[in-house]
């Protein structure tokens, strides 16, 4: 498979597919594709793993697209201002994202739930408690809210990031919680009360534009819906 990701902002990818070659998406993101794309909705895995996917934050079936009678043509744009950026799952390189960064993949590369170790990273790290686990082996293509920011961290190697700016990172790395340090901070310094903290070795992908940081700063200036 060929693919080809276009635009700034509100990014697409395009991909070239070969023949009897199935892509698989869960948001119903395909915007536009060559008449012989098949499209088939299913479970892909039966109900445990769908039921599964719908508690990582995804939808409880998947659409599959094959490229039926020759090479096909489809693409999938981004539902929210940001990135695409496209991986390589390999069995000894999966990869941990966050609820509702999947945008699409080959039909090898498999997704599952992937949950916390420590019951205080999920409820209070911001990150939500369920993750998700994409394996497999096959390129698999992630939506990341703003521009994409990467690092590198060393065995030991920590970085300390605010809510929701996590995007993904390898299965290597370890996440904790910690508390912003003096009540005056907490308080008063705008950054809420807790931070989550990812120690290497591993990859991190961040991104600086988190959706629901986008929607809280919007809150004040919508018109309230109370009536007088």
């Amino acid at each position: 498979m060929k693919y080809n990701i276009l635009g700034d902002t509100l990014p697409v990818v395009v991909c070239d597919v070969e023949a009897n070659q199935t892509l698989i998406t869960e948001r119903g993101s395909m915007c536009w594709m060559s008449p012989n794309m098949k499209m088939d909705t299913t479970s892909n895995g039966g109900i445990g793993k769908a039921l599964g996917r719908m508690f990582s934050g995804e939808a409880l079936f998947q659409n599959k697209y094959t490229a039926i009678d020759g090479a096909g043509m489809i693409a999938f744009a981004s539902s929210f201002p940001g990135t695409i950026k496209a991986f390589n799952i390999t069995p000894s390189n999966p990869l941990i994202v966050q609820k509702s960064a999947f945008l699409a993949s080959e039909e090898s590369v498999e997704l599952s739930v992937h949950f916390k170790k420590k019951l205080g990273a999920g409820f209070f790290g911001g990150e939500g408690f369920i993750m998700q686990k994409l394996s497999g082996n096959g390129i698999a293509f992630l939506e990341i809210d703003g521009h994409a920011v990467e690092y590198d961290l060393t065995a030991g190697q920590s970085m300390i990031i605010d809510t929701g700016y996590l995007a993904a990172m390898s299965a290597t790395c370890s996440m904790e919680i910690q508390t912003v340090p003096g009540i005056k901070n907490m308080v008063f310094g705008g950054e809420g009360v807790f931070n989550t903290v990812i120690t290497g070795p591993g990859h991190i992908i961040l991104q600086t534009m988190p959706i629901n940081s986008v929607a809280n700063t919007l809150i004040p200036y919508l018109p309230s819906t109370n009536k007088r």
